[in-house]
């Protein structure tokens, strides 16, 4: 009998320290470890779009790509807005973590509380969690809402 107890004392042993030596690992993935900028792009560029994803009577989603902006991970699809082209003084935005290991962006952008059959002009551009704009702006397009 007493083998057998050293025997099982000597695998709970080497489970735990094979397992405290494993959670004293540090793992990448956490939400503490942020990477720092990546270098941003030297021009950024719409590919494609920007264009009206989908309308109803009181909100719409635009679309575009472009390409990776780089910079903060923490990024922002902004959608400027109005019933006037000459006066686009409404501003929508959409959160969206950068994927450094893509050549390219979709950003999608919701556009809430706007009013049935009416014509909006707008414009679209991305920036960084911290407020600086990518400078990709497009040029103003519209859409009616139903």
């Amino acid at each position: 009998m007493n083998g057998f107890l050293v025997r099982v004392a000597v695998a709970a042993a080497a489970m735990m320290l094979c397992s405290t030596s494993m959670t004293a690992q540090a793992n990448p993935y956490t939400a503490n470890a942020e990477l720092s900028p990546a270098s941003k792009a030297a021009h950024v560029h719409i590919t494609q779009g920007p264009a009206l994803e989908l309308a109803s009577s009181n909100s719409a989603i635009i679309r575009w790509t472009s390409n990776n902006p780089g910079g903060t991970d923490e990024h922002f699809g902004v959608v400027t807005y109005g019933t006037d082209p000459k006066n686009l003084n409404e501003i929508a935005k959409s959160h969206i973590r950068l994927n450094r290991n893509h050549p390219y962006t979709i950003f999608r952008v919701r556009v809430d509380g706007l009013q049935p059959r009416t014509t909006y002009y707008y414009t679209v551009d991305s920036m960084e969690g911290n407020g600086a704009r990518d400078g990709v702006k497009s040029p103003i397009r519209h859409f009616t809402t139903r």
